[in-house]
């Protein structure tokens, strides 16, 4: 038995504060949560941990990683070249990094073939350390369509069913399909639709009936309605790209969104503070779904180029300089994703019965988002990790931008020099 102390902890879905809190854990579960002062009798015996002057809070979620992408510059390359056993290595690294900034539970939506699954397993039954993993195994997508190298083309309804039940068979936790074409893989384009709508609808009612999720990558503003509409759980990006650059918001579906039971999960990267900088003045769908009143979840997207696992909570801080409130973006990290993920009766809260995934920072993040760097403690499922040393997040170079985002800045420039006046000849 064990008995964690704080000046503060926050409990419930709605992160209340409890101050001069105990928590009590038994093996990987939280037995008891209440006034420090009012421990039950029957624990008075447990190995007590006094954190002091500090905030406990349930462990986060990322409900969109790529543990097989390595955070680089060419991480689909590097996917591409390593076989199998690589992979694993690469997976479990990255496991390690997001855990190492307090993400105790994370969704990976596309990794190559079923080691998604062999890295799950090997955490679970402590081969490895790293968050709880639920994985979807590779994304569903047509043939030479996004993220094909994963191995999960479809081309006709009936090859839909067969991928779903099979990676069923499999034991994922939850399905990925690609609405759109992506940015990532040469030759597709992430304003086009991939599926009909009826496609995609048959992949929602074969997860449903298989009492899973299903997650739709969707970028463009067709992409984004037609798994609106075929009911998916969580739409990805939901970033309304359009094939010039320009801002392609629709308010029409961002309004049927909110009143929908889809959750965006908008993949909300640390790399979103240097694409605000470099693209002043641009509206992002993120601030415009969050005011329609559209259920977010926690996203990022880490893995892909430029955009490392260990980069969590700079992630989170660009959420908040999207729109959202600090309080809003810790909700959206843990007890909002755990009720969309379909796991809160597992996660997302510390509450008893529920597993012992806790973090411990200094200061209060409900107010500051930016205090989740000062990562004191961290619990997973019970037994204690020490973090590797977090680098330094440092802003892109100049000289060495993705691709997506200088096609974005010579999209932006374009349209600019349009909307200059001709000058006028005097004389």
């Amino acid at each position: 038995m064990r008995i964690i102390t704080a000046r503060r902890v926050l409990v419930g879905a709605g992160l209340d504060t409890l101050e001069n809190g105990g928590v009590v854990i038994d093996g990987d579960r939280v037995v008891w949560v209440g006034p420090a002062s009012e421990l039950p009798g029957e624990f008075a015996g447990g190995d007590v941990t006094a954190l002091g002057d500090v905030t406990v809070l349930p462990g986060l979620i990322d409900a969109h990683v790529h543990l097989g992408f390595d955070g680089g510059p060419n991480p689909v390359d590097r996917m591409m070249a390593e076989n199998d056993a690589r992979q694993v290595a690469t997976m479990l690294r990255s496991a390690r990094e997001l855990l190492s900034c307090g993400v105790t539970t994370a969704r990976d939506l596309g990794s190559r073939d079923l080691l998604g699954v062999a890295v799950r397993d090997a955490i679970l039954d402590g081969t490895a350390d790293g968050p709880r993993m639920l994985v979807a195994g590779p994304a569903i997508t047509v043939t030479g369509g996004h993220c094909w190298f994963m191995n999960g083309e479809v081309d006709s309804p009936e090859d839909m069913r067969r991928m779903v039940r099979t990676l069923h068979k499999g034991t994922v936790d939850c399905f990925k399909v690609m609405s759109t074409g992506g940015n990532m893989t040469s030759g597709s384009a992430p304003w086009h639709a991939q599926f009909p709508q009826d496609d995609l609808a048959i992949a929602v009612d074969e997860a449903h009936r298989l009492g899973k999720t299903i997650a739709a990558h969707a970028h463009g503003v067709e992409g984004i309605r037609r798994a609106l509409a075929a009911g998916v759980d969580t739409i990805e990006h939901c970033s309304f790209q359009t094939e010039d650059g320009s801002d392609g918001y629709d308010e029409e579906l961002g309004a049927q969104i909110a009143a929908s039971a889809t959750a965006v999960s908008p993949t909300c990267s640390a790399r979103m503070k240097d694409f605000m900088r470099l693209l002043p003045g641009r509206r992002w769908a993120l601030g415009d779904l969050y005011r329609a009143g559209a259920t977010i979840i926690a996203s990022t997207d880490s893995g892909i180029d430029h955009n490392p696992h260990w980069a969590f909570v700079s992630a989170l801080e660009s959420m908040v300089a999207a729109g959202m409130t600090p309080r809003d973006v810790l909700l959206s990290a843990t007890s909002v994703s755990a009720r969309v993920l379909g796991i809160d009766d597992a996660a997302g809260r510390i509450d008893a019965g529920l597993a012992a995934d806790l973090i411990a920072v200094h200061g209060d993040p409900r107010d500051d988002i930016a205090a989740l760097h000062d990562l004191r403690f961290v619990m997973a499922r019970g037994a204690e990790f020490t973090p590797d040393p977090v680098p330094v997040f440092a802003p892109l170079d100049p000289d060495d931008l993705p691709d997506m985002l200088v096609r974005m800045i010579e999209a932006q420039e374009s349209a600019h020099a349009k909307s200059e006046p001709e000058p006028v000849e005097v004389g």
